[in-house]
């Protein structure tokens, strides 16, 4: 069904218009795309390849539409004008007439106003209402209906921005992958509790210039904070009429702004400011960011942005056009086969990069973003478009390398360049500690790097981002505390979140006052942290799980803007907290101490002759190194990890380090006796025992060490330097 768009404008806004001279019209530029100021006025530019006008509309300081101008000029698929009476603050939007032809996949409807996907600042949140959509809500031929009301009244604005701010001496860090440690963390919850934030502050990018808040994630040892969304999004309507929201953030709107409820001052400096801040402290800056759809769904879904501008181009449409293909799970799919919609990812990384400062991205569904026509491909357009750019090159790229498309599932398949986050690490750690067979073998892979996905094309171990928990799932109380998701706080009868957990109560759901439950309780939290943290590749530990935060066993908490999903800093206070945030900066302390817990080369296990040791060794409780059978032993739940720092890494012929470091980790729920391997004649130190007891002793080489059940120990032995260079040759 093809409707032709009105010769008209909408009466409304027709009668609201003000004349427009032309002499103040100028033809301006193409590029760069978005509203440019350049100190004397403002140039429009707009990609729609099938569109066939655009028009400016101008909105006064309390959103009401002052004017209307046609975009003079159209070069290569871009209209734009220059307009040089506007200034900074100046509201706009657009609405782009064009065929409303849904079966050929195109929707333009000029009735509705549309925000630019370069848009630097957007004012206000769309109010959900029946003119946001397209077509007529309710009538029989639905999607292929075609709506005249004016959405103006109902929608955010964008606004004209001036990017002028004082850096300072503000650079990028810099931190090498080996030396990384992520802080997975959203931005309001971070400080929605916190007693040092002013009520005022609390939920914002200023909260996070806080001295006391950003030197307390200092103080945990991290070198880099990851934000969850903060471009702009919508709160989904269905969530709305349940008091809920879309308190993750993956709704994006706009691709270039913060998002408006995390600037408490207004203005987008605010975000710099932050970055500039934690920049100082030291720490990073990355962002989870969403390109691979957006907030407007699929057919049904409202008319925001790229759907109106031109629907064929930004997404990804079935054979039948009327259709989006959905590899998201969310109504559509970005496509970024099309050049246009490539360049403005591209343009909006570069944007966060150049004039936010930031340094990296974990990209959501990062699958999606490498898929072709034929499916996922390394070399796709988007992938290789990064590994060229000279500045996207540099920073720091994440992938989460799956979706629900076809071929979605590609951990170990990125390109040199990026890392990604392995879920293999994650469900082998947890099975492994909660006492699952047969999980030894694999355990050995995942603490050494995950060679067996990353190994190859010159990657390297911090190319996998281990993790135990993140925002998506289980906090880490939770996952020692509940052996069912319990979701029913989010509306959908608990039918939503994942079912594979690989979680844990240990004898009672939820909180309980049994001493013993939660002794093994705390225990196992000390262990997983321990072996997210002491392994090789780059951790990541999500906020919160440092105090043992809880979210009463919600594993899906997309939609809890409130104390479900806040990190409760009184929690963090309590003694049992505050117990288990020094050991995370041990455990962190002794990362950054030891380079044999952070290495930049595999480990190869071979035997060097010359110097007579491997650079890692496996053995079983005995002290005997383990034997092809002793990995497939399904009853097997102990190992010992020797990592020795005088062996040569990957051919390099020199010492690497004067230590020695052993790991015993015992799964089972009874004690296990580990024999110590002999050190020429030295003692281990044990370094941390998550059984409970005090770190720093002096155990005899070869003596016998009782492992507590479900625990875990590091002992080192650093040897003199002088010595160990002459064992060396």
């Amino acid at each position: 069904m093809t409707l032709a768009p009105p010769r008209t404008r909408p009466a409304r806004a027709q009668d609201k218009r003000r004349p427009v001279r032309r002499s103040r019209i100028r033809e301006g530029r193409p590029f760069p795309l978005g509203a440019t100021w350049d100190g004397l006025g403002v140039n429009f530019a707009l990609y729609s390849a099938n569109a066939t006008r655009v028009e400016l509309c101008l909105f006064d300081e309390r959103g009401r539409e002052a004017e209307r101008i046609v975009l003079p000029e159209y070069t290569d698929e871009i209209w734009h004008g220059y307009l040089p009476d506007a200034r900074p603050g100046q509201l706009y939007g657009y609405r782009v007439h064009g065929p409303y032809a849904p079966d050929a996949g195109h929707r333009f409807n000029p009735y509705k106003l549309l925000l630019d996907p370069y848009a630097k600042q957007i004012v206000g949140e769309p109010k959900w209402a029946p003119h946001l959509f397209g077509y007529t809500v309710g009538h029989k031929d639905k999607d292929l209906s075609f709506d005249r009301r004016d959405s103006a009244g109902y929608m955010p604005k964008c606004a004209v921005i001036d990017p002028a701010f004082t850096w300072g001496n503000d650079k990028r860090l810099l931190t090498p992958w080996q030396r990384t440690v992520i802080y997975e963390a959203h931005i309001r919850g971070l400080s929605m509790t916190h007693p040092g934030v002013d009520e005022n502050l609390r939920g914002t990018f200023s909260a996070l210039k806080n001295d006391e808040l950003v030197e307390y994630i200092q103080g945990l040892g991290v070198t880099a904070v990851e934000l969850l969304p903060v471009h702009a999004f919508a709160d989904d309507q269905h969530l709305l009429e349940q008091d809920l929201s879309n308190y993750w953030g993956y709704n994006t709107l706009g691709f270039f702004a913060p998002h408006s409820r995390y600037m408490a001052t207004g203005s987008v400096h605010e975000f710099k400011q932050m970055v500039a801040r934690l920049h100082h402290a030291g720490l990073e800056v990355l962002l989870d960011v969403v390109y691979n759809h957006t907030a407007e769904g699929n057919q049904m879904g409202p008319t925001l942005s790229f759907k109106g501008i031109d629907n064929a181009s930004y997404y990804r449409l079935a054979d039948d056009r009327r259709y989006y293909i959905n590899d998201t799970g969310t109504g559509n799919t970005f496509d970024l086969t099309n050049a246009g919609a490539l360049r403005m990812v591209m343009d909006s990384l570069r944007y966060w990069v150049a004039e936010m400062h930031v340094d990296g991205f974990r990209f959501d569904l990062a699958t999606i973003l490498g898929r072709e026509r034929h499916g996922f491909d390394p070399s796709s357009g988007f992938l290789a478009a990064c590994r060229q750019d000279p500045l996207l090159s540099q920073v720091k790229l994440i992938a989460e390398p799956w979706d629900v498309g076809p071929g979605g599932y590609q951990v170990g398949g990125f390109p040199p360049g990026w890392v990604e986050w392995n879920d293999k690490f994650r469900d082998n750690v947890r099975a492994f500690w909660r006492g699952d067979e047969g999980k030894l073998s694999e355990l050995a892979t995942r603490l050494t790097g995950s060679a067996d996905l990353f190994n190859r094309r010159g990657r390297r171990p911090g190319a996998s981002v281990n993790f135990v928990t993140a925002h998506d799932g289980f906090t880490l109380r939770d996952l020692v505390s509940y052996n069912e998701k319990h979701n029913e706080a989010n509306g959908e009868d608990n039918r939503d979140g994942t079912d594979n957990n690989l979680s844990c109560n240990y004898g009672v759901e939820g909180p309980t006052d049994d001493a013993q439950i939660n002794a093994v309780r705390a225990r196992q939290q000390r262990n997983l942290l321990a072996t997210l943290l002491l392994s090789q590749g780059t951790p990541m530990l999500q906020a919160g799980d440092e105090f043992g935060r809880t979210q009463g066993g919600n594993n899906n908490a997309y939609c809890q803007d409130n104390a479900i999903s806040w990190l409760d800093w009184a929690a963090a206070a309590s003694p049992d907290g505050a117990e288990l945030t020094r050991f995370v900066q041990r455990l962190t302390a002794l990362r950054r101490r030891y380079p044999l817990l952070h290495r930049a080369r595999f480990f190869d296990g071979k035997f060097d002759e010359e110097l007579g040791i491997k650079d890692v060794t496996w053995m079983s409780p005995d002290g005997t190194e383990m034997a092809e059978e002793d990995w497939h032993n399904p009853q097997a739940r102990a190992l010992m990890m020797r990592l020795d720092g005088r062996a040569p890494a990957s051919g390099l012929r020199q010492v690497a380090a004067n230590v020695t470091l052993l790991m015993l980790l015992n799964a089972n729920p009874e004690d296990v006796v580990f024999h110590l391997p002999t050190v020429e004649g030295e003692h281990w130190r044990v370094q941390i025992d998550t059984s409970g007891r005090s770190n720093a002793r002096a155990v005899p080489a070869g003596a016998a060490w009782t492992a507590m059940g479900r625990s875990l120990a590091l002992m080192a032995v650093e040897q003199d330097s002088a010595a160990s260079a002459e064992r060396a040759g």
